[in-house]
């Protein structure tokens, strides 16, 4: 979420808002109650500096600030904007996210990686992730990987009415991963999110899709829509699992929930398709990556079902 910058603000020289006096001769302040974000924060700023080899003036002026505020920023005081932080960033020649920790920049090796693979292609990106995968074990043999079918998409698009008429013909057993995570967590999908949160929930979601991998030998699997915003557990689906993207129109998507007797997309907002239509959108570059796409738009989902389950046989019969 943003929010619109005052009109009356300078948009040359942005305001570092301290927290407390600012440092007297170069020193840091007293021990006063300081933000640990603030404190790691002065300490990156401070390394990159460094390791720059610019004094803090000479920083302080690329980025357009005063030296008193960018002393503020170092010693944890000082709790600057975002566009300061951007200001800052140009003038250390780091990216915002180094500045501001990510795990991704926390090493030399990191950063060489970042380097290798920064502005390379959707494709050079996938042989990466599929040659670092093989290179630390972290993916299956693709004879196991055809054993079990992972379903992905957006609630409506059927991937429970699908994947159990699927895993009836091909003999395979049939999991839906929403009921394995109530059944790990001792209650429902919602009370899981108010009672403990989403992090919670991707643990207990990772610990149903471990189970079901290392459990059934083959099976088809009906994934929750949001899988696939958890990297650590969409990678694990990716590797273990023959994914297919069930897709399907927003109108249509909205209309099967319904038809289900769930009326909630609906009263939630006014805007629902137009929400609808967001996460689909936010969602969908990973879907993407899923073994095979499957529109079960504009028509019955029995019509779907022979199709989709031709294509799947064909797949099998590949090996």
């Amino acid at each position: 979420m943003s929010s619109e910058p005052d009109s009356g603000a300078d948009s040359a020289v942005v305001d570092v808002r301290p927290t407390a006096a600012a440092p007297v001769a170069g020193e840091p302040p007293a021990d006063e109650a300081r933000h640990p974000f603030l404190v790691a924060l002065g300490e990156r700023v401070r390394t990159l500096r460094s390791r720059r080899g610019m004094t803090r003036k000479a920083v302080a002026l690329a980025a357009d600030v005063s030296e008193r505020h960018l002393a503020n920023l170092e010693y944890g005081t000082g709790n600057a904007s975002i566009l300061v932080l951007l200001q800052i960033a140009g003038a250390l020649h780091c990216s915002l996210a180094e500045l501001l920790g990510d795990v991704s920049t926390s090493s030399p090796e990191w950063l060489l990686i970042r380097e290798l693979l920064e502005h390379r292609s959707e494709p050079d990106l996938l042989r990466a992730r599929l040659a670092l995968g093989e290179l630390f074990g972290a993916g299956g043999n693709e004879r196991e990987r055809l054993s079990r079918i992972a379903l992905i998409g957006l609630r409506g698009a059927g991937k429970s009415t699908l994947g159990r008429r699927l895993a009836e013909d091909l003999g395979y057993s049939f999991i839906e991963l929403s009921r394995e995570i109530e059944k790990f967590a001792g209650c429902g999908i919602s009370e899981i999110h108010n009672l403990y949160g989403a992090n919670a929930y991707r643990r207990y979601e990772r610990r149903a899709l471990e189970e079901a991998i290392q459990i059934y030998p083959e099976v088809v699997i009906a994934t929750p829509g949001g899988l696939v915003s958890d990297a650590a557990n969409f990678n694990l689906l990716l590797a273990h699992c023959y994914t297919i993207w069930l897709q399907a129109a927003p109108a249509d998507h909205m209309a099967r929930v319904a038809a289900q007797g769930d009326l909630r997309p609906m009263a939630a907002s006014r805007e629902a398709m137009k929400d609808l239509q967001r996460i689909l959108d936010g969602r969908s570059a990973f879907y993407s990556k899923a073994d095979m796409h499957f529109d079960t738009s504009n028509r019955p989902l029995d019509q779907a079902y022979t199709q989709l389950l031709a294509q799947v046989r064909a797949r099998l019969a590949q090996g």
